[in-house]
This record gives C-alpha cells, structure tokens and sequence, in this order.
C-alpha cells in the first residue's frame, strides 16, 4: 500500500492550526472607575472582567513610579470596591494595576485612571 504526500499535508495543517491550550480569556481588565475623582477615604468601585478572587491578588494605585497597594473591601468576577487610601497624594492622577494570582504572578498595569481630590 502506497499513501501519497497529498495526505499528509491536510494532517499537518490541522496539527499546526490548532489554538494554543493557554487560558487568555482570565486575563483581568478593569474598563472603569466610578467616581473618576475623589478624597482619601472615598469609596471607589473598579468595573472590568476577571476581577475575582481566583483570578486577582492585589490591587494597586501606581503613579508610575511608586505604587500604593489597596485594600479590596468587596471583590467580584466584574467588580472591585476599595477606598483611596491615606497615602495618596492629593492632586495625583492614578492608574490601577493588579497583581495577578498563579504559577507566575504579574503586574498589570491599567488604563483607567483617577484622581484624589483636596
């Protein structure tokens, strides 16, 4: 019996055009934060997908040089809710970044920003 190269061929592109078996769907993303401005101590909720706790270890407030970790009063698989804490400095423009759960935890930074008013 002879098989003919024109076989294989079909095999190999359905060998190779498989998708990869990586979970990118669990990546987090915040898309808003809602007040966008307000004091220390006030109460802010973060809205995005992935934001639960299997998936999220820290939240952070980063100025791009230094990074303010919060503590996450409620966390949901779309929501988080902290309060700006004391050590934000008045009159700063902040993004979010998480810290991610897992075999190799990662910073994300995040395109949402707020700032802490006087």
């Amino acid at each position: 019996m002879r098989y003919s190269g024109l076989l294989l061929i079909p095999l190999m592109l359905v060998a190779f055009a498989a998708p990869p078996l990586i979970a990118q769907d669990s990546i987090p993303r915040c898309t808003t934060v809602e007040p966008m401005s307000g004091k220390v101590g006030t109460e802010i909720v973060v809205t995005g997908e992935n934001l639960g706790k299997d998936v999220v270890a820290k939240l952070y407030l980063t100025d791009g040089k230094n990074d303010i970790e919060v503590t996450m009063l409620e966390q949901a698989a779309t929501t988080i809710k902290t309060k700006i804490p004391a050590s934000a400095k008045v009159g700063e423009r902040y993004k979010l970044m998480i810290l991610t759960k897992g075999k190799e935890p990662k910073l994300i930074e995040q395109p949402v920003r707020f700032e802490v008013e006087p």
